[in-house]
């Protein structure tokens, strides 16, 4: 039981679940203020062109009220937070897109086309020797000479 605790305490504390925790909370937050401008906002402004309150227009069919107000009131929310959304992952993109791209440390063994550290002096697929090339001075050699 300790161990399954540990494991659980393990999970829930990684930095994946703690981010996703923390947009979810973020999101949910952000919804109620979309709602908001919707709600207060917009639907009022277009109100003003059906002539009525925008969330009470409906039609009646067969008895029953289909209220197609507040069902364009929830496509203008998810258009809204769409919208929203993807310009934060566009925004995002573009910062993680000019970061720059860290050195490799492995190259191409001539022999089997495995990766091999650059330090290295055997392929670990193959087990060809291979020449060993510093790792700084290799950032710019696709593959060694073969000797």
């Amino acid at each position: 039981m300790k161990k399954l605790l540990t494991e659980f305490k393990d999970f829930a504390l990684q930095g994946n679940v703690m981010s996703l925790a923390v947009g979810i909370i973020i999101g949910a937050a952000f919804q109620g203020v979309v709602n908001s401008l919707v709600d207060n906002v917009l639907s009022p402004v277009i109100g003003l062109f059906a002539g009525a309150n925008f969330d009470g227009l409906y039609v009646e069919f067969l008895g029953v009220n289909l209220r197609y107000g507040a069902f364009i009131t929830a496509v203008i929310n998810f258009v809204i937070m769409a919208a929203v959304v993807f310009l934060i992952v566009k925004l995002v993109n573009g910062v993680v897109k000019n970061q720059p791209e860290p050195e490799s440390t492995l190259r191409k063994c001539p022999y089997c086309f495995g990766e091999a550290e650059k330090a290295a002096t055997r392929c670990p697929f193959c087990t060809s020797k291979i020449e060993a090339m510093p790792a700084l001075e290799a950032a710019s050699v696709d593959q060694p000479s073969s000797t």
